[in-house]
């Protein structure tokens, strides 16, 4: 039985919005991510308040989210939509 179909693993990688700090701990993924890291997520981003005429810039944090993906292939010497070319 020779293997034909040699499908692909990708791995999507995504951060949320940036928010306070204080209010990323309830932050969800979007549906079908899951969240790679903990309690208040990751200081690395700035949030922008805008008040009349100015704007305010604040550190904040958002969360890493991943979601595994598999990409149909055909292996290597097949071919086409079922992979029985050859």
């Amino acid at each position: 039985q020779v293997k034909k179909q040699c499908d692909q693993k990708l791995l999507i990688r995504m951060k949320t919005k940036c928010v306070p700090c204080s209010l990323n701990l309830d932050t969800q993924c979007p549906a079908g991510y899951t969240k790679i890291t903990n309690g208040t997520g990751t200081p690395d981003c700035r949030y922008y308040l805008e008040i009349k005429t100015f704007t305010l810039s604040f550190p904040g944090c958002r969360h890493r989210c991943v979601k595994e993906f598999e990409q149909p292939e055909c292996c290597q010497g097949h071919w086409g939509p079922d992979c029985m070319g050859k």
